[in-house]
């Protein structure tokens, strides 16, 4: 039997390639697009994602809208573009979804475009605005600022209302007040107790590391101190890129205790 040889003639179609991600008919939705910058591994692809998203031609409901404006402001934030960032922020506020959180990300852009007036003024609305689960950390956001500013009578203030709010992370936000009372030139009679309760806390791990080793400083206990910042310096520096960024307030000061360590 003789073999037939099929030959594709002049002018037939070729088959149809598979739609990708970059095909249109692949017809991706604003909240594919929003999960794809959600999952991005890179600061530019969460923008373009965020883009396309908020480019798309079907209607947006206001949360996914919210949430796209949010990856855009990620990526100015990430790129230390805090002017735009605090600009997106601000345009997805405009939308009143999730007010409090993105209250806090205006007044992390504001920081770091050195308008601590405008940061301050964010978190005390985030506070105010928030559901009760999540006041706490408004305050306790604000008293940080206070301190990492020696503004020590505010931060003590926001701190005691942190406290007073607060569930699960209490010996974090009284650690932290202790710890504000020290800077303050105050005397603090429970130290030892304060430093023990967030050490054996969950919320001792992370951010609770950076106000274990001052604290032990302050206790004269500097073996512990030098542990404790080196973990949350390692920890935070291999974190993700906008909490790290967020976090250089701390790391500065973690590093200049370190220093005062090794010269003793």
């Amino acid at each position: 039997m003789r073999r037939v040889r099929h030959t594709r003639r002049a002018g037939a179609s070729r088959p149809a390639a598979p739609a990708t991600d970059e095909s249109p008919r692949a017809a991706l939705t604003a909240e594919d697009h929003l999960h794809r910058a959600m999952v991005a591994r890179s600061t530019l692809s969460r923008a373009r994602w965020a883009r396309r998203g908020l480019a798309s031609r079907a209607p947006l409901d206001k949360t996914t809208h919210a949430m796209l404006l949010r990856q855009l402001y990620l990526s100015y934030y990430e790129q230390r573009r805090f002017e735009r960032a605090l600009a997106t922020a601000v345009e997805a506020l405009n939308l009143g979804v999730l007010p409090d959180v993105i209250h806090q990300d205006a007044a992390r852009a504001a920081l770091g475009a050195g308008d601590i007036g405008a940061a301050i003024a964010h978190l005390r609305v985030a506070a105010r605005r928030s559901p009760p689960s999540r006041r706490c950390i408004h305050h306790w956001t604000l008293g940080s600022v206070f301190f990492l500013a020696g503004r020590y009578a505010e931060s003590a203030g926001a701190l005691e209302r942190a406290v007073r709010w607060a569930t699960r992370d209490r010996p974090l936000y009284r650690a932290h007040l202790a710890l504000v009372r020290i800077a303050a030139g105050e005397k603090v009679q429970d130290l030892r107790t304060a430093i023990e309760e967030l050490a054996m806390a969950p919320c001792g791990q992370g951010y609770g590391r950076f106000i274990l080793g001052h604290l032990s400083y302050a206790a004269g206990a500097w073996e512990s101190a030098r542990r404790f910042l080196e973990a949350f310096i390692e920890r935070t520096e291999s974190s993700r890129p906008d909490l790290a960024l967020s976090l250089e307030g701390e790391l500065k000061m973690s590093r200049a205790t370190l220093a005062k360590i090794a010269s003793n």
